[in-house]
């Protein structure tokens, strides 16, 4: 019989019961649906279904959920099947002290209210109704009180000169945060867009004008009550900290009126621009701009962190075992645990992970906000690059012993859910590893003559360079950015030239040096890749050869006890970029060169990739 994973007590839903609403503000995302609500019955049902699924909070949105008159009996249903109770809401209905004890005793436990200015001319111009003391009236009413409490502005040209005023306002309740959200060109944000919505580097000045404010009035310790969204990191230096989304406050579903399952969390309104974002060492984490406002804007205003490092792996937690034996079907065939009773939807295609191993089911999951979901889905489904670790070491550093690769199930081919399931993994017992290095060291084992090889390290492939290098065949230089990694390597080498120094800057007798270059893993590693191959391409006779060997980023299935072992840990030589072999052939490409060779990551091979290339003439 199936057995449910301990439920995901740590996480929220949020239901929403309909687009009505006492307002009218001019960015409402629900513009144009604000006649629709949900039925009673709906509601129910979709409370019930997200307390089957283990969530421990559930939050009422809308429109605005306290309007409707069945708010108290959805809040005891939600506190019967054992949930905390959470509100997104104008806190307008919270001004009343009654309703707000009655709530309480109910669970109430979040509250995300919006505020969109400190004064009243400000506020009720954005949400074009007389209700500012009333919103006021809840935060005193709800402050205090234990709740973890989200005050929530949104920043457009009516008030993005005004952020003062609510810091001014907000500062003094200790307990509650403020957030400054940048407008989604979405219902009427969309509609409106040119009169409401301010350039996104005009909203990044002003937040970050207030956030500093805000930040001198608490002091230090409240420095982390002052968030932000939508708002590239790059325009926020030194508070990419404060981001704050629906994942930051740990939803994992959410259900609009009408949808028949609770969804994933997603970013898809979120954009990271390739030509800005590609290279940008913030990619990971940042929100990018909102599609809708790069389409009108494009990415003019951004500017790209370089030269900062970005982990090449992720985790993947193990929440717990849903299934001990194979279910079976109506027709007498096995049956997927995913679509016999638990439903595919909720689960996220990029963010949680089943594996299959026998009769057991497992399911993991990751919260890492060091990868955008778009990365994250490209390395699962498309490169298939997870694995599962079998060591107990807090960083897999011998991978074909280490790690267990997971493949998609062959199950999966025919189901008609395939497209929009997270899938079921199953483990690979093949040594991919040492299957594509050995393709390496053959071609590296031919060399003959003058070789250079940037970022040296440790030298994986120096079985398959040693032999050449002693007899002449081969005259080896190792290059190691680091000083004193490079006299230690030179003592392990005796066949070996090795010289400190970086890759972007070689020095100028190397000029038409060399018949050949490699760079052996350590691509990813290059701070500036293009002003590198620059170098190379100097340093290279014409006509001579480039080998770039490298590794896609990759997720790991852990343990908790793995997983806080490896966190705790203190990993070196991070990935300045994750690139693959399409990345890394373009900017070799532009740098003079042709490739002969490319073999990219895929789900039959490990997480390596390899361009073998030739340097033209001119």
């Amino acid at each position: 019989m199936p057995v449910v994973a301990p439920p995901m007590r740590e996480m929220k839903a949020l239901v929403k019961v309909g687009y009505g609403c006492n307002e009218n503000c001019t960015f409402c995302h629900t513009l144009d649906v604000r006649h629709i609500d949900g039925t009673d019955a709906e509601v129910r049902a979709k409370i019930e279904r997200a307390a089957s699924l283990g969530h421990g909070m559930l939050v009422l949105s809308g429109g605005e959920p306290t309007m409707r008159p069945e708010l108290l009996e959805w809040a005891a249903l939600i506190n019967r099947l054992g949930m905390d109770l959470g509100l997104v809401t104008n806190g307008l209905m919270l001004a009343y002290p009654e309703l707000v004890e009655k709530l309480l005793a109910l669970r109430l436990r979040y509250v995300y209210q919006s505020l969109h200015g400190g004064e009243a001319r400000v506020h009720n111009r954005l949400v074009r109704a007389d209700t500012f003391a009333q919103a006021r009236a809840a935060i005193g009413n709800l402050a205090g009180r234990g709740l973890d409490y989200t005050v929530n502005c949104v920043v457009a040209k009516q008030n993005v000169n005004e952020l003062r005023a609510i810091v001014d306002l907000v500062a003094p309740y200790t307990d509650v945060a403020l957030k400054f959200s940048m407008v989604q060109p979405k219902g009427g944000g969309e509609k409106v867009f040119d009169a409401l919505t301010p350039r996104v580097s005009e909203v990044a000045a002003a937040v970050t004008a207030a956030i500093r404010y805000g930040q001198t009035l608490v002091g230090a310790a409240g420095h982390a009550r002052f968030r932000h969204d939508g708002i590239p990191f790059c325009l926020l230096p030194g508070l990419e900290d404060g981001y704050d989304d629906l994942r930051t406050h740990r939803f994992a579903t959410m259900v609009e009126i009408g949808e028949p399952d609770l969804f994933p969390v997603d970013d898809v309104a979120k954009h990271q621009p390739e030509e800005a974002c590609g290279g940008c060492a913030l990619r990971g984490p940042c929100p990018g701009l909102f599609a809708g406002y790069h389409a009108r804007h494009g990415a003019g205003e951004l500017v790209p962190l370089r030269g900062r490092v970005r982990p090449n792996s992720w985790n993947y937690v193990l929440e717990g075992i849903v299934a001990t034996d194979a279910a079976i079907d109506e027709q007498g065939h096995e049956a997927c645990p995913l679509r016999n009773g638990l439903g595919v939807t909720p689960w996220d295609r990029a963010r949680h992970l089943y594996v299959r191993n026998g009769p057991r089911v497992a399911r993991y999951v990751t919260r890492t906000r060091d990868f955008a979901d778009v990365e994250l889905m490209h390395v699962k489904h498309e490169l298939g690059q997870i694995y599962l670790d079998v060591s107990r070491k807090p960083a897999p550093d011998d991978f074909p012993r280490d790690l267990v690769k997971l493949a998609r199930s062959t199950a999966c081919t025919p189901c008609p859910d395939r497209a929009i399931c997270t899938g079921m993994f199953e483990p690979v017992f093949e040594d991919l590893f040492t299957r594509d290095d050995t393709q390496v060291a053959t071609l590296v084992a031919a060399l003959e003559g003058d070789v250079l090889d940037v970022g040296c390290g440790d030298g994986p492939y120096d079985e398959a360079l040693a032999p050449a290098a002693r007899d002449g065949r081969m005259r080896y230089v190792g290059l190691e950015p680091d000083a004193e990694r490079a006299e230690k390597l030179a003592t392990r080498r005796p066949w070996a030239e090795i010289v400190a120094g970086a890759a972007e800057t070689l020095p100028d007798e190397w000029a038409a040096r060399f018949d050949h270059v490699l760079v052996l893993r350590s691509w990813n590693h290059l701070a500036d890749p293009a002003r590198a191959l620059a170098e190379i391409r100097r340093a290279l006779k014409p006509g001579g050869s480039l080998l770039v060997v490298d590794n896609v980023a990759f997720g790991l299935a852990r343990s908790r006890e793995q997983t806080a072992r490896g966190e705790a840990s203190s990993a070196g030589f991070e990935h300045h970029q994750n690139h693959g072999a399409a990345e890394a052939a373009a900017i070799v490409t532009a740098a003079g060169f042709s490739i002969e060779e490319r073999r990219d990551a895929a789900p039959t091979s490990s997480n390596q990739w390899l361009l073998r290339c030739v340097a033209s003439a001119a």
